[in-house]
Protein backbone atom coordinates (compact mmCIF):
# COMPACT_ATOMS: atom_id res chain seq x y z
CA UNK A 1 0.00 0.00 0.00
CA UNK A 2 1.52 3.63 -1.05
CA UNK A 3 0.66 5.67 1.95
CA UNK A 4 2.26 9.33 2.20
CA UNK A 5 3.93 9.79 5.43
CA UNK A 6 5.70 12.83 6.15
CA UNK A 7 7.90 13.72 8.55
CA UNK A 8 9.61 16.86 9.47
CA UNK A 9 11.17 18.69 12.84
CA UNK A 10 10.61 21.74 14.19
CA UNK A 11 13.95 21.24 15.95
CA UNK A 12 17.59 21.75 13.62
CA UNK A 13 18.85 18.46 14.15
CA UNK A 14 15.85 16.38 15.40
CA UNK A 15 15.23 14.42 12.40
CA UNK A 16 17.45 11.88 10.72
CA UNK A 17 17.15 9.33 7.64
CA UNK A 18 17.51 6.70 9.79
CA UNK A 19 14.48 8.20 12.18
CA UNK A 20 12.17 8.86 9.25
CA UNK A 21 12.33 5.61 7.81
CA UNK A 22 11.86 3.64 11.32
CA UNK A 23 8.57 6.02 11.97
CA UNK A 24 7.39 5.14 8.57
CA UNK A 25 8.32 1.42 8.86
CA UNK A 26 6.00 1.63 12.23
CA UNK A 27 2.96 3.62 10.38
CA UNK A 28 2.82 0.91 8.07
CA UNK A 29 2.87 -1.98 9.93
CA UNK A 30 0.10 -0.12 12.44
CA UNK A 31 -1.94 0.43 9.60
CA UNK A 32 -1.32 -2.86 7.47
CA UNK A 33 -2.03 -4.55 11.30
CA UNK A 34 -5.49 -2.54 11.16
CA UNK A 35 -6.16 -4.12 7.82
CA UNK A 36 -6.48 -0.63 6.23
CA UNK A 37 -6.69 -1.04 1.98
CA UNK A 38 -6.70 2.45 1.44
CA UNK A 39 -3.50 4.54 0.73
CA UNK A 40 -3.31 7.30 3.59
CA UNK A 41 -1.83 10.62 4.36
CA UNK A 42 -0.10 11.27 7.65
CA UNK A 43 1.68 14.15 8.67
CA UNK A 44 4.21 13.35 11.67
CA UNK A 45 6.02 16.09 13.76
CA UNK A 46 9.46 15.40 15.40
CA UNK A 47 9.37 18.31 18.51
CA UNK A 48 10.96 18.74 22.36
CA UNK A 49 9.08 19.19 25.37
CA UNK A 50 8.57 22.74 24.85
CA UNK A 51 7.39 22.25 21.14
CA UNK A 52 4.89 19.30 22.04
CA UNK A 53 3.56 21.40 25.42
CA UNK A 54 2.88 24.52 23.14
CA UNK A 55 1.07 22.37 20.53
CA UNK A 56 -0.97 21.11 23.94
CA UNK A 57 -1.82 24.09 25.16
CA UNK A 58 -2.93 25.05 22.03
CA UNK A 59 -5.41 22.45 20.83
CA UNK A 60 -6.02 20.87 23.97
CA UNK A 61 -5.64 23.36 26.52
CA UNK A 62 -3.78 21.38 28.15
CA UNK A 63 -0.59 23.29 29.77
CA UNK A 64 2.08 20.63 29.80
CA UNK A 65 4.50 18.47 28.06
CA UNK A 66 3.44 15.03 26.42
CA UNK A 67 4.94 12.39 24.92
CA UNK A 68 2.78 11.95 21.70
CA UNK A 69 -0.31 14.21 20.72
CA UNK A 70 -2.69 12.72 17.66
CA UNK A 71 -4.88 14.96 15.77
CA UNK A 72 -7.50 12.84 13.64
CA UNK A 73 -8.64 14.06 10.27
CA UNK A 74 -12.27 12.81 11.04
CA UNK A 75 -14.00 10.59 14.11
CA UNK A 76 -13.50 6.88 13.19
CA UNK A 77 -14.74 3.50 15.05
CA UNK A 78 -12.04 0.77 16.41
CA UNK A 79 -11.55 -1.10 13.97
CA UNK A 80 -14.51 -0.15 11.85
CA UNK A 81 -12.73 1.85 8.71
CA UNK A 82 -15.34 3.15 6.25
CA UNK A 83 -16.08 0.42 3.81
CA UNK A 84 -16.77 3.36 0.92
CA UNK A 85 -13.69 6.26 1.46
CA UNK A 86 -14.66 8.11 -1.75
CA UNK A 87 -16.43 11.50 -0.28
CA UNK A 88 -13.12 11.46 2.36
CA UNK A 89 -10.26 11.09 0.06
CA UNK A 90 -8.42 14.60 -0.65
CA UNK A 91 -8.99 15.41 -4.46
CA UNK A 92 -5.39 16.71 -5.23
CA UNK A 93 -4.10 13.43 -4.37
CA UNK A 94 -6.63 10.24 -3.75
CA UNK A 95 -5.49 9.71 -0.13
CA UNK A 96 -7.56 9.13 3.08
CA UNK A 97 -6.28 12.31 5.09
CA UNK A 98 -5.53 9.92 8.43
CA UNK A 99 -4.06 13.00 10.76
CA UNK A 100 -1.55 14.49 12.23
CA UNK A 101 0.81 13.66 15.60
CA UNK A 102 3.77 15.21 17.19
CA UNK A 103 6.05 13.29 19.02
CA UNK A 104 8.36 14.78 21.54
CA UNK A 105 11.68 13.08 21.02
CA UNK A 106 13.18 14.36 24.52
CA UNK A 107 10.38 12.28 25.90
CA UNK A 108 11.42 9.50 23.68
CA UNK A 109 14.59 9.22 25.69
CA UNK A 110 13.32 9.97 29.09
CA UNK A 111 10.57 7.09 29.06
CA UNK A 112 13.08 4.43 27.37
CA UNK A 113 15.34 5.20 30.05
CA UNK A 114 12.90 5.07 32.62
CA UNK A 115 11.25 1.97 31.32
CA UNK A 116 14.91 0.09 30.37
CA UNK A 117 14.32 -0.33 26.49
CA UNK A 118 16.18 0.88 23.52
CA UNK A 119 14.53 4.99 21.97
CA UNK A 120 13.98 2.95 19.22
CA UNK A 121 11.29 0.45 20.79
CA UNK A 122 10.05 4.10 22.59
CA UNK A 123 10.13 5.99 19.57
CA UNK A 124 7.74 3.26 17.30
CA UNK A 125 5.77 2.51 20.17
CA UNK A 126 4.94 6.13 20.29
CA UNK A 127 4.11 5.97 16.65
CA UNK A 128 1.92 3.10 17.09
CA UNK A 129 0.27 4.31 19.67
CA UNK A 130 -0.76 7.29 17.68
CA UNK A 131 -1.58 5.66 14.46
CA UNK A 132 -4.06 3.69 16.35
CA UNK A 133 -5.63 7.31 18.05
CA UNK A 134 -5.80 8.24 14.25
CA UNK A 135 -7.58 4.70 13.86
CA UNK A 136 -10.49 5.62 16.45
CA UNK A 137 -8.55 4.32 19.35
CA UNK A 138 -8.94 5.44 22.93
CA UNK A 139 -7.64 4.93 26.22
CA UNK A 140 -9.56 7.50 28.14
CA UNK A 141 -11.20 4.43 30.75
CA UNK A 142 -10.00 1.58 32.47
CA UNK A 143 -11.92 -0.44 30.97
CA UNK A 144 -12.41 -2.55 27.65
CA UNK A 145 -11.67 0.57 25.66
CA UNK A 146 -7.76 1.06 26.56
CA UNK A 147 -7.61 -3.06 27.48
CA UNK A 148 -8.49 -3.57 23.60
CA UNK A 149 -6.15 -0.69 22.59
CA UNK A 150 -3.23 -2.21 24.53
CA UNK A 151 -3.79 -5.53 23.32
CA UNK A 152 -3.57 -4.05 19.67
CA UNK A 153 -0.50 -1.90 20.28
CA UNK A 154 1.44 -5.07 22.03
CA UNK A 155 -0.07 -7.19 18.53
CA UNK A 156 1.62 -4.22 16.28
CA UNK A 157 4.79 -4.32 18.71
CA UNK A 158 5.33 -8.01 17.74
CA UNK A 159 4.56 -7.94 14.08
CA UNK A 160 7.18 -4.89 14.39
CA UNK A 161 10.15 -7.05 15.74
CA UNK A 162 9.90 -4.58 18.57
CA UNK A 163 8.91 -6.59 21.66
CA UNK A 164 9.08 -4.98 25.45
CA UNK A 165 12.70 -6.06 26.42
CA UNK A 166 13.81 -3.86 23.08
Amino acid sequence: MKHQIIVHADVPNLNTPALTAHIKRCIRGALEAEDIQVPCEISVLLTNNAGIREINRDYRNVDRETDVLSFPMFELAPGDFPEDVTDYLDPGSDLFPLGDMAISMEKVAAQAEELGHSKERELGYLTVHSVLHLLGYDHMDEGPMKRHMREREEAVMEALSLPRDL
